[in-house]
């Protein structure tokens, strides 16, 4: 499974993958329906699932290649990233060393498509926001 495909995937659940996500390894970022930010990584023995709030988003520009502005443009390409001060609102592991016995880097050898079920795990697992209910007017 490439990104592509993933994004698809994750559009008919109402998620939007979101740039700065990564197949190999594995990192993604992605807007939930209630635009909260999920970052999920797989690292080492770890597999992890950070909620952030919709306002740690930021925009880095990439300087050119040498910058002069002759040959090339001063500035380069814009990166969507998590803020450098962005603080996790709650946070889901798989601990794989306990589950799977996993010893060094196994997570991070992990393709898109072995990780997917564990990111879906993971993000049920998150908190849901209260919603609050209204009752109907009788009439």
């Amino acid at each position: 499974m490439n990104l592509p495909a993933f994004a698809d995937l994750l559009a008919f659940h109402g998620l939007r993958l979101l740039p700065g996500s990564h197949a190999v390894p594995v990192e993604l970022l992605v807007q939930l329906p209630d635009a909260m930010i999920a970052r999920f990584t797989a690292r080492g023995t770890t597999l992890r699932l950070r909620s952030y709030s919709p306002d740690v988003l930021t925009a880095v520009t990439i300087p050119a290649e040498c910058g002069c502005g002759d040959h090339h443009p001063q500035t380069g390409p814009t990166r969507i990233t998590l803020s450098r001060y962005a603080v996790p609102i709650d946070e889901r592991i798989i601990d794989g060393e306990l589950l799977f016995g996993w010893q060094s880097h196994e997570a991070g050898l992990l393709t898109l498509l072995d990780a997917a079920p564990h990111f879906f795990a993971l993000l049920d697992a998150l908190p849901r926001p209260a919603r609050d209910l209204v009752p109907a007017a009788a009439g």
